[in-house]
């Protein structure tokens, strides 16, 4: 059963009823899930999370909506990896990799969609659509196939071909509109007034949000019911940045950990910075900006969370740092290189902005860190076709030993 008591306005502290809406009709402000965390505490333990499945349903209690089997494809408990080759290129003594790359869709929008799918089967939706930089509309066609629901994904047209494709294969309808996602999503919101559909990231979204909380539950669990010191998150909306640090305190207050001390780090590329930039600038007045990065998936110019996620790095002493756009795709082939984990553009902003928070002297060699890994690289090969380089040789053993002979010079 859900431990949902209401929904509440960020802005007025305004309730309302739970339902499939996410603004205020009084200030306009944005609507969040609030939750008995009482009830919770009288019931949850550790010992109850872990006899739960291997899903991010084990956190049932904390989510807004009930399991759901119809639309289950797994997603969630990903793997916690410890760091060896790139914590020796960057001198960290403990640092942790949150894979979640290896979800059922390849992304870490699989953990938000099954939460928000699952609502709106409970609020009696059969359509569920969305607004998308690509790995959005992958969950959402996939979560749809799995339950037999209709989707509508909206995609910018200059999306990556990887994740067209892998929204394509679904099945669903899809819409690709010449604009930004800001463009997008716009259009989106108007069509939400028109069609009795789900839009999982616009007027169900406080629950679908509430999804992302789950990365801070397992990181928590699997450091052995331990916060980290630091988290460095790559940010696009702000919603999943501040739905970790919700989720770990959500922990504390419930018992299920100590005292919560990390240092939320937002990191976002050059070409799309709204929240790094207000931050450096000392301001939680958000700018929106054109958005035109390498990587894609965090290309939201106008970041609906972005106020909340200045708050969170306030609230917990953490910071935002810019990785330059020619950084990309080389934050990506470290990572590859040192670790084995092939991650899209956002895991390369990931990578290179942890570097820029060492340099920085704002994470210290001894401190625990996990950087979070959002998406995989299949879907994005294009960013590193220049950064890889075969060697092309006849088929000669003379051809190959030159071959290497110049390469190792």
């Amino acid at each position: 059963m859900s431990y949902v008591s209401s929904m509440r306005c960020k802005e007025c502290s305004r309730e309302y009823p739970v339902g499939a809406f996410n603004v205020c009709d009084f200030c306009f402000g944005p609507l969040e899930v609030v939750y008995d965390y009482d009830a919770i505490a009288e019931v949850t333990s550790r010992e109850r999370i872990m006899s739960g499945p291997n899903s991010l349903w084990r956190y049932a209690d904390f989510l807004p909506a009930d399991y759901n089997p119809d639309v289950d494809i797994n997603a969630g408990f990903t793997p916690l990896i410890r760091s060896k080759g790139l914590a020796e290129h960057l001198g960290l003594n403990e640092l942790w990799i949150k894979n979640d790359s290896v979800n059922p869709s390849y992304s870490f929008k699989d953990r938000v969609v099954a939460v928000a799918t699952a609502k709106a089967l409970e609020l009696g939706f059969d359509t569920i659509a969305c607004a998308s930089t690509g790995n959005l509309a992958c969950a959402v066609a996939a979560h749809a196939a799995r339950g037999g629901l209709k989707s509508y994904v909206f995609i910018p047209s200059d999306l990556e071909t990887g994740k067209v494709l892998g929204a394509a294969i679904y099945g669903p309808t899809m819409i690709a509109i010449d604009g930004t996602y800001d463009d997008v999503n716009r259009l989106c919101s108007e069509l939400a007034e028109e069609h009795p559909w789900a839009f999982v990231n616009i007027n169900v979204r406080p629950f679908y949000a509430d999804g992302s909380k789950t990365l801070g539950f397992e990181v928590a669990e699997q450091l052995g019911w331990r916060a980290p010191m630091h988290a460095v998150v790559p940010s696009a909306s702000g919603a999943m940045f501040t739905k970790i640090y919700q989720g770990l305190k959500e922990f504390e207050r419930t018992g299920l950990i100590d005292s919560v001390q990390t240092k939320m780090h937002s990191t976002q590329p050059r070409g799309c910075c709204p929240i790094a930039t207000a931050y450096e600038e000392g301001r939680f007045v958000i700018r929106p900006v054109k958005a035109s990065s390498l990587a894609t998936s965090l290309a939201i110019g106008n970041p609906a969370d972005g106020y909340y996620a200045l708050k969170t790095i306030e609230a917990s002493g953490g910071s935002a740092v810019i990785a330059e756009e020619h950084e990309v795709a080389l934050g990506v082939k470290l990572l590859a290189e040192t670790e084995g984990i092939f991650t899209e553009g956002a895991g390369g902003v990931a990578v290179m902005g942890l570097k820029h928070l060492v340099e920085l002297g704002r994470i210290q060699p001894d401190e625990s860190t996990v950087v979070y890994i959002t998406g995989n690289g299949l879907k994005t090969t294009e960013l590193v076709a220049d950064v890889v380089h075969p060697l092309h040789i006849e088929p000669t053993v003379e051809a190959f030993e030159q071959a290497i002979a110049a390469s190792t010079a």
